[in-house]
């Protein structure tokens, strides 16, 4: 029996400082080199999934954005990409505007990203911003004031990504639930409490299908995924074994079939170790 192990990174896979330690890629590459099916599913894009992942032997294609794209380290190239519908795209356009919430709007075009973005820019999007200037993975199309010239057409479209005070997020949040064809995501993660997510994808796209869709290009006939947050919740209940860290939220951990020790312990790393024939056996 093979079995893929799916990890989330952050809060999860990776330490506090959004880094894998030193233990976690001795284990994984380990493991991997054994011959056990590992990837990561993730709501980051390449442009951040690389540099974490550069010394990792990641031999399976990693599933980014939420599962609205798989991605090759390696080729450097996408694959299974799930478009939103340009009418939702265009609807959702509408509805930032009309509530003044500013957001992030993704396409993809020949394997790179283009960034826009809708209204003025705060200082925790400028700071998002800078981080990603220069960025081989990424192009931004964002002036001083924020507020981006669309494309005509908008039938490229990954995703919105949106970072606003709570209160605001929430009630924007209200709004976007009503547009059909998507699939958005309210919740909060390395920003803090006070700050509220707002996702938005293809009604199509979610870690769990891509997560199955890498299980059967793979041969694998049952899943393990590891998760922290709410967003991590579809892609658990759809794997055979659902394991959320020990920080994880209480309603993750709630939903798992078992917890195990937190992000800093290396604890995903030290459980697929565990799991299955040892490493160390195989290697002999």
């Amino acid at each position: 029996m093979a079995t893929l192990y799916v990890s989330d990174l952050d809060g999860t896979l990776l330490q506090p400082d959004a880094r894998l330690s030193d233990n976690t890629v001795t284990i994984l590459n380990r493991e991997i080199a054994a011959g056990k099916l590992f990837t990561v599913a993730t709501a980051r894009t390449p442009a951040t999934v690389a540099p974490i992942l550069g010394r990792v032997d990641l031999r399976l294609p990693a599933i980014v954005m939420t599962g609205a794209a798989l991605w090759d380290s390696h080729t450097r190239r996408y694959s299974r990409v799930i478009y939103m519908d340009p009418d939702a795209a265009e609807n959702l356009v509408k509805v930032y505007r009309e509530t003044r919430t500013p957001t992030f709007l993704y396409t993809l075009v020949d394997d790179l990203i283009h960034i826009y973005h809708i209204g003025p820019v705060s200082d925790l999007e400028r700071n998002f911003i800078n981080e990603r200037v220069g960025n081989r993975f990424k192009v931004l199309h964002i002036p001083e004031d924020g507020n981006s010239i669309l494309p005509e057409r908008l039938d490229h479209v990954v995703l919105f990504y949106g970072m606003q005070p709570d209160r605001k997020a929430r009630e924007a949040y209200a709004r976007i639930r009503e547009v059909r064809g998507i699939r958005p995501q309210f919740y909060h993660d390395i920003f803090g409490e006070e700050t509220g997510i707002i996702e938005a994808f293809s009604d199509k796209a979610t870690k769990a299908e891509a997560m199955r869709a890498v299980a059967a290009e793979y041969g694998a006939d049952r899943i393990v995924a590891f998760g922290d947050n709410v967003n991590d919740l579809p892609m658990m209940a759809a794997a055979d074994h659902a394991v959320a860290v020990a920080n994880a939220l209480q309603e993750v951990r709630d939903a798992a079939d078992e917890v195990i020790g937190t992000n800093v312990s290396d604890a995903v790393a030290n459980y697929i170790a565990g799991s299955g024939v040892p490493a160390e056996e195989v290697l002999r």
